[in-house]
């Protein structure tokens, strides 16, 4: 259900809609959405909404809606075979009719038929795209990533705009301690406290102290605020800025104070993933305009933007916003590829002409992307644009290479001047010479 609260505070963790790791906190007039958990205090809840009229059930509308519209992308060979078929088998009847008028002889006529038949059989143009598209996902597949769909490389070798996701997809999704100004003393208490807490900055703090915890007694959880506790006879607290009284606005990060001490303030930031700013330097030496969407703080976001090298970035971005933004570049005439990783990006990921998802994505994501990257690496991204750009050149040049032996051989079969075994023995060399071809992607 989607509600409004009506009584209580505590923190919720939004990541399934919105795809940033940190909870966020709620109260009293706040609204809260179906996929969404309480992790931290009770709340009364006054539902508006349940079903199919759920920010969740609509988000899954949105994902429909984009994949029936990629499913009538028609694939190069499609498209090619359409016209083809029909023209051969009209060139042997023709072939047949003509020789049967001006010579009469049933049998000489019905061996040309044959030879046009065997010449123009499509084995050259039915290897033309399989045999790219296995070497190429097979040279991907070294590389770490696997292509899950038929149309997907002749899609990524259109892209020219590439959008990014922020948590989870160019960072690792786990805030890391950054920075402090603490005593010993004040590290050990904040260690002893925040092992007394799940939140994602409680764990970060945790394990980004290398001290032993100091003993506090009586430690419990404030809903929506953070963890208090005793020591040494004094009332010590671990959590939000407001809360231990402290006013300066550092970022993401959580507050110690001890007693009625000056607060200290524990920075944190989300490390990029490994790889981050190689894979923007390759695809924007792929001639791909970049941009990062997130539902993140502005602040957050340039951070992450300035540390991988994108300069084009949006915060406070929602699921709907950024398949209005992927429909708006479309429109302009731009091919997105869109890489992402949570259920809030699987309406983006279905929507994009192209799609990217880490090994780590929710399932749902991974099941409308059209390449999954199976290491933690984001460099071979780069790489994915490149190989399917050349893999459509392979593929153009096995179609001129099947249309070149159709040319020289077709004329001589309709003038009576191959046998059927010479065009078996042309058909096949053609093939050999387009498998070739496409190994050379290896």
């Amino acid at each position: 259900v989607d509600g409004v609260v009506i009584e209580g505070a505590s923190e919720v963790d939004r990541s399934l809609l919105t795809g940033e790791s940190l909870p966020e906190r709620v109260a009293e007039g706040q609204n809260i959405a179906a996929g969404e958990t309480n992790l931290t205090g009770p709340l009364k809840v006054r539902v508006r909404s349940e079903g199919t009229d759920t920010s969740l059930r609509r988000m899954a509308d949105l994902v429909a809606v984009a994949e029936n519209a990629r499913s009538r992308y028609v694939s190069l060979a499609d498209r090619a075979a359409r016209i083809y078929a029909p023209v051969v088998h009209l060139l042997a009847f023709m072939a047949f009719a003509g020789w049967v008028t001006a010579t009469g002889d049933v049998r000489l006529s019905l061996n040309i038929a044959v030879a046009v038949l065997i010449i123009t059989c499509p084995c050259a143009l039915g290897l033309a795209v399989p045999a790219v598209s296995t070497a190429a996902s097979g040279r991907l597949f070294r590389r770490g990533l696997l292509v899950k769909n038929a149309t997907a490389l002749e899609r990524l070798a259109e892209v020219d705009y590439v959008v990014f996701d922020k948590t989870g997809t160019l960072t690792e999704g786990k805030p890391v301690l950054d920075r402090h100004a603490a005593t010993v003393d004040q590290q050990r208490v904040a260690r002893a406290l925040a092992a007394a807490s799940a939140h994602p900055l409680a764990v970060g703090l945790r394990d980004g102290l290398d001290v032993d915890p100091a003993k506090v007694t009586e430690i419990r959880e404030v809903p929506g605020q953070g963890i208090e506790g005793r020591w040494n006879g004094a009332i010590v607290r671990l959590g939000r800025a407001d809360w231990v009284g402290a006013s300066e606005d550092v970022g993401t990060a959580t507050w110690l104070q001890i007693a009625d001490a000056v607060p200290v303030a524990f920075r944190f930031r989300d490390r990029p993933r490994r790889g981050a700013a190689e894979a923007v330097a390759g695809l924007r030496r792929a001639g791909c305009e970049i941009e990062l969407l997130s539902g993140d703080t502005p602040g957050a976001v340039a951070d992450l933007a300035s540390r991988v090298g994108i300069s084009e970035w949006r915060a406070g971005v929602t699921p709907q916003d950024k398949v209005a933004r992927l429909r708006d570049l479309h429109d302009r005439g731009h091919r997105v590829l869109m890489v992402g990783d949570g259920l809030n990006d699987t309406a983006a990921l279905a929507e994009a002409h192209a799609s990217i998802s880490p090994a780590s994505a929710l399932d749902a994501s991974r099941a409308v992307s059209d390449v999954v990257l199976l290491g933690s690496q984001l460099d071979p991204l780069g790489e994915a644009v490149v190989t399917a750009r050349s893999a459509t050149r392979r593929i153009v040049e096995n179609f001129g290479i099947a249309a070149l032996y159709n040319l020289i051989a077709v004329p001589l079969a309709l003038a009576g001047l191959a046998t059927p075994l010479a065009a078996a023995l042309a058909m096949s060399t053609s093939s050999i010479l387009v498998t070739l071809n496409a190994l050379r992607l290896r």
